[in-house]
């Protein structure tokens, strides 16, 4: 399994409500809740990633 580099976002609130973000595969976007980093981890195709994140404003 790949090693994901997970970063958090700029935008990420005090409290530590936020998603980390992996980027550092090719082949796949992982996602992750940064409260629980041993939780389970969504893996995204970098393509729907790229058309998930046009979509926020």
């Amino acid at each position: 399994m790949p090693e994901f580099d997970f970063v958090k976002s700029t935008y990420s609130n005090a409290g530590g409500e936020c998603v980390e973000v992996a980027r550092n595969i090719l082949t796949a976007v992982a996602v992750r809740d940064s409260k629980t980093p041993d939780g389970p981890i969504l893996h995204l195709a970098p393509t729907t990633w790229t058309k998930f994140t046009a979509t926020l404003h």
